[in-house]
């Protein structure tokens, strides 16, 4: 990434819950000034927490949809999440945006923004499960099918894929997605 007119990629992190992926895309981008943050707009209470997003309800994001509003759209465990438009506009300035994106919608993201990076963000199973249990928002039950559900493989076909493993120092963690993100080689696990 320079500052000429190519576009910037578009960097999709995405790992389960606990796994600190809001954690380390706010260092990412306070690390480096040719990254930048994209808000997804979600269909969930504003009160709910977690990572920074703009909620609206499912009548408004479906009159977002019908207007075109989104560059990328999905369902996911009961919400709808998007991706407005506004990130071609980072990318014309030639920064990478960094996006949580789900597993579910990486095929399609990258048939959409071309240039496209997926760092899978993973953590032990140990450190998982405490980071889970001390944010205290699941029962021990749900924590658990969060577990399983960490396991499950990325799909197929993705092109540039890296694995971060962010179970300690976030600054390690940053270090690797940093390598991995101005990478030229195509890693071995694509």
């Amino acid at each position: 990434m320079t500052e000429t007119s190519a576009m910037g990629p578009v960097i999709a992190v995405v790992g389960p819950s606990g796994v600190g992926k809001d954690s380390l895309m706010e260092a990412l981008a306070a690390a480096d000034q040719n990254l930048c943050l994209m808000r997804r707009v979600v269909t969930r209470a504003p009160e709910a927490g977690g990572e920074d997003y703009d909620a609206v309800s499912e009548s408004a994001f479906s009159k977002l949809v019908a207007d075109g509003h989104f560059a990328l759209h999905w369902p996911a465990h009961g919400l709808h999440y998007g991706i407005p438009h506004q990130i071609e506009a980072l990318r014309a300035a030639g920064r990478g945006v960094l996006v949580n994106l789900s597993r579910a919608v990486l095929l399609q993201a990258q048939e959409v923004f071309g240039d496209f990076i997926v760092l899978s963000v993973t953590a032990r199973p140990e450190v998982l499960a405490e980071r889970l249990t001390q944010r205290g928002r699941e029962d021990s039950a749900e924590v658990q099918r969060r577990l399983a559900r960490a396991r499950q493989p990325l799909p197929a076909g993705l092109r540039r894929l890296h694995q971060i493993d962010n179970s300690g120092d976030l600054q390690q963690a940053v270090a690797a997605a940093r390598a991995a993100i101005y990478s030229t080689a195509v890693p071995e696990s694509a």
